[in-house]
């Protein structure tokens, strides 16, 4: 049976959030930590990370908090955590974080105790990093909790900072003519929060790659290019893909062809997480997300999940 969504949070609930939120903005380092990152190539990078968070269908509180880890370069599963979790905060945009963060934050322990050397040397978060209305999106905020490098990667523009999806980005969108082309995210302030990505040849739908931690911009947009075989990070749609999988076997749920409804998971109207690509854009037919999450409060126009 689904449950019902947990009410939004009081105005003092919300006002320590913000403040947590100022104190950990302070730890996020935005530079290329490792000498990994520093070369092209990525000489010594061996393991990737991707998380997720999939909803059961039609309820807002049971869901499956995925963590993946990947060979590099070759962008095979080595491993694999999976687990279903009661979401106790509701959905507000601009706080994913403390809705999703902490059973991402518990997996990675997991595997730092399990297996220690099959600890990811980055991760990538299906959300947005510095691009954020405070500056301390989802990736962000994995990342300074775990220590980890970390990319925020999304699917939506976030506007925020004067950034709009109007003519003129739709324009430069346009100009993304291959794999690989992208143009800066400057916002009103001129500040560059991001990068818009094209990042496969037969995508064109861009991402929007940000900072999370411990990683410079550009080494983040190079990463990402690498690890798409097709529009979305492979390491981001192996946990997505698990993460569902996972669902319908806890829970014998709907097969996979009813799991596409747009009902599914995710908001029609999305934060960091927009709609999945389409057939051919991203992902084998029987992987593809099944749709917006649903939360418990959507966003208003131009908003995304942070």
């Amino acid at each position: 049976m689904a449950q019902e969504a947990v009410a939004r949070p009081r105005e003092e609930t919300l006002s320590f959030w913000k403040r947590e939120q100022a104190l950990l903005k302070a730890r996020v380092v935005d530079w290329d930590t490792e000498a990994w990152q520093r070369d092209p190539a990525f000489p010594g990078l061996h393991r990737v990370g991707g998380v997720d968070v999939s909803f059961v269908k039609g309820d807002s509180i049971r869901a499956c908090a995925s963590l993946v880890v990947l060979s590099y370069p070759e962008l095979e599963v080595v491993y694999e955590d999976c687990r279903m979790v009661s979401l106790t905060a509701p959905y507000l945009s601009g706080f994913l974080a403390f809705r999703e963060v902490p059973f991402l934050v518990d997996a990675v322990q997991r595997l730092r105790e399990k297996e220690p050397s099959l600890v990811p040397q980055v991760l990538f978060v299906d959300g947005n990093g510095v691009l954020h209305p405070r500056g301390f999106g989802v990736a962000c905020h994995l990342g300074v909790l775990t220590g980890l490098p970390c990319i925020g990667v999304a699917k939506k523009l976030l506007q925020v900072d004067g950034l709009e999806n109007n003519a003129q980005h739709k324009d430069k969108i346009r100009r993304l003519r291959a794999g690989g082309d992208s143009f800066p995210l400057m916002g009103g302030s001129g500040a560059v929060l991001g990068v818009a990505l094209r990042s496969h040849e037969h995508s064109t739908k861009p991402l929007y790659v940000s900072v999370g931690h411990r990683v410079s911009l550009e080494a983040a947009v190079r990463l990402t290019h690498s690890c798409c075989r097709f529009r979305i990070p492979e390491p981001v749609r192996q946990a997505d893909i698990r993460s569902r999988d996972h669902i319908r076997r806890s829970l014998g749920g709907p097969g996979p062809q009813q799991e596409r409804s747009q009902e599914a998971r995710r908001p029609k109207v999305g934060p960091e997480r927009g709609p999945e690509e389409r057939p051919g854009e991203g992902r084998a037919p029987e992987a593809r997300s099944p749709g917006p999450r649903t939360h418990t409060k959507a966003p208003g126009p131009g908003a995304q999940e942070q």
